[in-house]
This record gives structure tokens, C-alpha cells and sequence, in this order.
């Protein structure tokens, strides 16, 4: 019989001691590390390499999708959740499986064996980043921004960011001290920041109204830091719809 390896992600101890008990069933599966947040998740996967997670969606710190982004090549993931609308449209419609909490040992074990068939099975492993993209447009407006830096996970302020710029497949976040990177579109960061806070200026760059010092029409605006951002004619129209010109 085939040996599967698993991390288990849930800030709830007793939904981990669940997960733990259930797994007794089935002896080909070792549990490497339970995890109490995204944090940990990342460096346990870092550090494992599991066959697959038991990934909780709501969870303090960094939700389960937020934890999943900045994995770059996902093991299998079988995601629990308690009731949240959007994350189970999210999963609908990617076809994806996941478990209800409080749910039953049939139905854990009906979702094991899924898992086991598809790891055993010459089919790809499902793409989770359209999972993501599906949570991220159900989302309202962002809070803050969660990247990975080196080996480490930082959540960052929206007070932060200087500006951001497009870099091909990602987008640069710039700040005062760091540059991090993102694997989204200019267009996504548009629609779920607040149009009040953060002017798309440029198909290429996203500011906040907080960090401009001087409009320089019509080629530049000129940033608290020095940084001279380009801005389109569509970009100095919102600019000035914005500050009231």
C-alpha cells in the first residue's frame, strides 16, 4: 500500500485532534506536523514537502486562501471549513472538494479516498490558483496584503506601500524599506482597493493619494519619497476627479 505524508492546518485544537483521529483508519497516512496558523502552515509544507494538507479556511492571522497563494507548488489540499458562503462558491466552482465543519467520519473518509484515487491517479493535481482568483473576487475592499519575503510570511499594512508597479506576471509593492512581490494583475489591485485611497495613474503603477507631494502635468506625479510614477491622460482625469482639482 502506498505511503502518503500530511500537514494539518487549523487554528481550532480540537478540529485538529478530529483530523488526528480520523487519519487512525488509515495507516498509510503519516501526520508530519499540525499547525495552528498559516504562518506555521507555509514552513511546515516548506520544510515537509507533504503529499497533502488539511487546510482550514477561516483562520486568524492569514486565512487558508491567503496561505495557499503563497505556496508555489501545493501539495494536494483537502480544505475544512465551517458554513461560509463564499468560500464554498469558491469551490464550487473550481469542482473542488471540501469538508463542512462538524463533519463525519463517513464523509472524511469518503474525501480521503478521493485523495488517495487522484495522488494515485496519472491526472494533474488541481490548479488551486483559479481557486484563489475565485475567493479574491468575492472579496471586498483589502485590508492589508499579505506577501512571502525570502522564507518569511509578512502581513503589510495598505499604510505602508509607497506605490505599486507592474512586473510582468507580478506586481512590485513598494515601501519605504522593501520591495516585495505578488502574483496578481495591476486590474485585480484596482477593483479591491479603495478608488479614494489609491489612484491607478498608469497601466503600470497604483498610488496612494497619501504619498503624492507635487503633480508634475502631464507626464509625472511626484512621491513623498522622490520617485517620479508616469500618469496616463485616463490616470491624470482620476487624479484630479480624486483630490478635487
Amino acid at each position: 500500500m502506498k505511503k502518503y505524508t500530511c500537514v494539518i492546518i487549523d487554528d481550532e485544537p480540537l478540529a485538529r485532534s478530529l483530523v488526528v483521529e480520523y487519519l487512525l483508519a488509515f495507516s498509510n497516512i503519516e501526520v508530519m506536523q499540525e499547525c495552528s496558523d498559516g504562518f506555521e502552515g507555509v514552513k511546515a509544507i516548506a520544510q515537509h514537502n507533504p503529499d497533502m494538507i488539511f487546510l482550514d479556511v477561516q483562520m486568524p492571522k492569514i486565512n487558508g486562501f491567503e496561505m495557499l497563494e503563497l505556496i508555489e507548488n501545493p501539495p494536494a489540499v483537502i480544505f475544512t471549513t465551517a458554513f461560509d458562503a463564499y468560500a464554498m462558491k469558491a469551490f464550487e466552482a473550481n469542482a473542488l472538494d471540501y469538508l463542512l465543519k462538524p463533519f463525519s467520519k463517513e464523509r472524511f473518509h469518503k474525501a480521503i479516498e478521493k485523495m488517495m484515487n487522484q495522488l494515485g491517479s496519472s491526472q494533474d493535481r488541481p490548479a488551486y490558483d483559479a481557486l484563489v482568483e475565485s475567493a479574491n473576487e468575492q472579496e471586498e475592499m483589502l485590508t492589508r496584503l499579505v506577501v512571502k519575503h525570502h522564507q518569511a510570511v509578512v502581513v503589510l499594512p495598505l499604510m505602508d506601500i509607497q506605490y505599486l508597479e507592474a512586473y510582468g506576471d507580478y506586481i512590485k509593492i513598494h515601501t519605504a524599506n522593501q520591495v516585495y512581490l505578488k502574483k496578481k494583475t495591476m486590474n485585480y489591485f484596482e477593483q479591491h482597493l479603495n478608488a479614494k485611497d489609491f489612484i491607478r495613474v498608469h497601466r503600470s503603477y497604483i498610488i496612494p493619494a497619501k504619498e503624492i507631494q507635487k503633480i508634475d502635468p502631464p507626464d509625472f506625479v511626484i512621491l513623498r519619497s522622490g520617485m517620479k510614477v508616469p500618469i496616463s491622460k485616463t490616470g491624470y482625469a482620476k487624479l484630479k476627479g480624486v483630490l478635487g482639482m
